[in-house]
């Protein structure tokens, strides 16, 4: 299964052949929801907090202090997140949809 947040480039027909070569199942995502995201409520800005006021000379230094900050990231810090993701997925399905913010849904 493969939840991501419907930008354009997920849509490029190599990404869509891919999937349908790997048989991957597509989980749906609502429009105006980056909340839903993973990646955006827990990945990146995770990364970003780390990386915030470092200076790099090149691309490959970006890349190796990026995988390094991404690779001390822990196991129960990605469980905490798809357990957030799941319920940030409940309060979609309760509201039918419909826009909400914060914990109150």
């Amino acid at each position: 299964m493969l939840h991501h947040d419907n930008a354009p480039a997920y849509a490029s027909l190599l990404i869509r052949s891919y999937l349908a070569k790997y048989q991957t199942f597509l989980v749906p995502h609502p429009p105006y929801a980056p909340d839903l995201a993973p990646t955006d409520f827990f990945l990146f800005p995770k990364l970003k907090t780390t990386l915030r006021g470092c200076r790099f000379q090149t691309i490959e230094g970006i890349q190796e202090n990026a995988i390094r900050k991404l690779r001390a990231i822990t196991e129960s810090a990605f469980q905490e997140a798809i357990q957030q993701w799941k319920k940030h997925w409940e309060q979609c399905i309760a509201s039918r949809g419909d826009y909400f913010e914060g914990d109150s849904a």
